[in-house]
């Protein structure tokens, strides 16, 4: 789930301490190495990597960012959730057995918690998968059927988001199978978090697995800080 890399519209929320076009660039490498290490856990499995992306009409700002192997599907519905079901109902209507939806502000998600997802999905039955994030969101759901349960009712951008949806899914007595916590980035603090994880070898104090190596956000962290890679 993506919005077009454009400065003034993404990452908003972190300007300051970056500048809006520092803050669409930072954006940019978040993408790029999201779809990337998905890419990756995708050659080696059934799965296959797809943007869902907004506004239509700015598909040219994704040019030169995605893998060749990525197919772009415009967004649909006006609020959050209803973007989120309308996104895993034409996934699934496309003829595939399941779909995670990933938000792309957590660049250093694990391959290996990737992996668990698609497992968790190919198992018999249906059921939800969630990846809770710190902040009390989620960066992963993943679904078998185009259930409504977990995206209605849901107070969006809180800290309840997580809970909410554990006991929807709960209510519709769907299955639920939780991912580890990982944290996405949307403000100084969590770049802070960021930083300190890329370059200062400091480990989450909520993760049991080191994360993803994110390239092309070490990079550009690199040149923006300075900081030694």
């Amino acid at each position: 789930m993506a919005k077009a890399p454009r400065p003034g519209k993404v990452k908003t929320r972190l300007s300051p301490p970056l500048t809006l076009e520092q803050s669409a660039a930072l954006n940019i490498a978040f993408l790029k190495d999201t779809t990337r290490n998905i890419a990756d856990v995708a050659a080696t499995s059934t799965a296959v990597g797809l943007v869902c992306y907004t506004p239509i009409g700015d598909e040219s700002l994704f040019e030169g960012i995605l893998p060749e192997s990525f197919a772009l599907i415009p967004q649909r519905g006006d609020t959050f959730g209803e973007r989120l079901h309308a996104a895993s109902d034409d996934i699934l209507a496309c003829g595939f057995g399941a779909v995670c939806l990933i938000d792309s502000d957590s660049p250093t998600v694990p391959a290996s918690v990737f992996h668990q997802a698609i497992d968790l999905l190919d198992r018999p039955g249906d059921r939800i998968v969630l990846g809770g994030s710190n902040d009390g969101g989620y960066y992963l759901i993943g679904l078998k059927k185009p259930h409504r349960e977990p995206f209605t009712g849901i107070h969006w951008s809180t800290s309840t988001v997580y809970a909410e949806t554990v006991s929807a899914s709960r209510d519709a007595k769907i299955e639920l199978a939780e991912l580890p916590v990982w944290y996405d980035v949307d403000d100084g603090d969590t770049l802070h978090m960021l930083c300190n994880e890329l370059f200062g070898g400091m480990p989450l104090p909520f993760a049991s697995v080191p994360g993803y190596r994110a390239p092309h956000s070490r990079e550009f962290l690199h040149r923006l800080f300075g900081v030694s890679k």
